[in-house]
């Protein structure tokens, strides 16, 4: 699937910079694009065989706007944090009266695979009518959060996004009615089974759907009772895992801080370093120095 720079080569009228950063998780392709336009322009958005999901995360400038036909305004008025969703097929323009910089967040995803995918039901019907400049801030800000974790290759980010593209199918369709699974934990033995998949994969990569088939359930119902029962989300405890690793190498063996940051996942050893101050207060060097006898 071509993402945008792809399929607006070359750029149109007025767009004088267009940027797209491509990821996915739980087979959802998710896209991060920014453009920047110096006065009126207009493009298809259509896509023949995917569903999406679209957030407008920043907007300097003229307004943009979702149209159903080229040189028609949209109907609908102008609302902030806007989102829309657009089945697969539906012709949509993309279209701006002046200039502006404008980045959006799509999630395009085959509705066809999500169930199985996700291991939870979806209400497919709202996901295959067209709904344009809506307001819902739980699900703008999950779209936010993914954004930023498009381009961060640390293997933690991999349940991470699971964790979030789950949350926002689970948002956009629970049967009605259904709301949230209460919070209740894993059993013992499938608490147990998940962590010991965790420890032994450690520092690899991870994916939320494996970690959910372990134990039979949903990943929006596995990150819930995982949470419970651990007070941390499964990319939370993969990342500790890491650093607690970490720490067993800066106290017990010479391994410089890039072959500490090598053998539990990190790019670097700049990465490495931010990760363990973020989390205990303090640089690698200078908690081994205070800590190794």
């Amino acid at each position: 699937m071509e993402t945008r720079v792809e399929r607006l080569s070359p750029l149109p009228e007025n767009v004088v910079a267009l940027s797209s950063v491509r990821r996915q998780w739980n087979g959802i392709c998710v896209d991060v694009n920014e453009s920047q336009n110096s006065g009126p322009t207009g493009y298809s958005l259509c896509l023949e065989d995917r569903t999406r999901l679209s957030a407008l995360l920043d907007e300097v400038g003229t307004p943009c706007e979702p149209r159903l036909r080229e040189g028609q305004p949209c109907p609908i008025g102008y609302v902030p944090r806007q989102m829309n969703i657009v089945p697969a097929g539906m012709t949509l323009w993309g279209y701006s009266a002046g200039a502006c910089t404008v980045r959006d967040a799509v999630l395009n995803f085959d509705l066809s695979k999500l169930d199985e995918r996700l291991g939870q039901s979806l209400r497919h019907a709202d996901l295959e009518a067209p709904r344009l400049r809506f307001a819902d801030d739980r699900l703008w800000t999950l779209m936010r959060l993914l954004a930023k974790a498009v381009d961060d290759d640390d293997p933690s980010t991999q349940l991470y996004g699971d964790g979030l593209t789950a949350a926002i199918c689970a948002a956009l369709g629970s049967r009605r009615g259904e709301g949230p699974s209460p919070s209740k934990g894993l059993a013992p033995w499938q608490l147990r089974r998940v962590i010991d998949f965790l420890e032994s994969s450690l520092p690899e990569r991870v994916e939320l759907s494996k970690l959910a088939a372990l134990v039979d359930l949903s990943q929006a119902h596995f990150s819930r009772a995982f949470k419970s029962s651990t007070g941390l989300a499964p990319y939370q405890w993969q990342l500790q895992a890491r650093l607690k690793r970490a720490q067993a190498m800066l106290l017990t063996t010479p391994a410089s801080l890039e072959q500490v940051a090598e053998a539990t996942g990190f790019a670097d050893g700049v990465h490495f370093g931010k990760a363990f101050r973020r989390i205990h207060g303090t640089p690698p060097a200078t908690w081994r120095r205070e800590h190794k006898r």
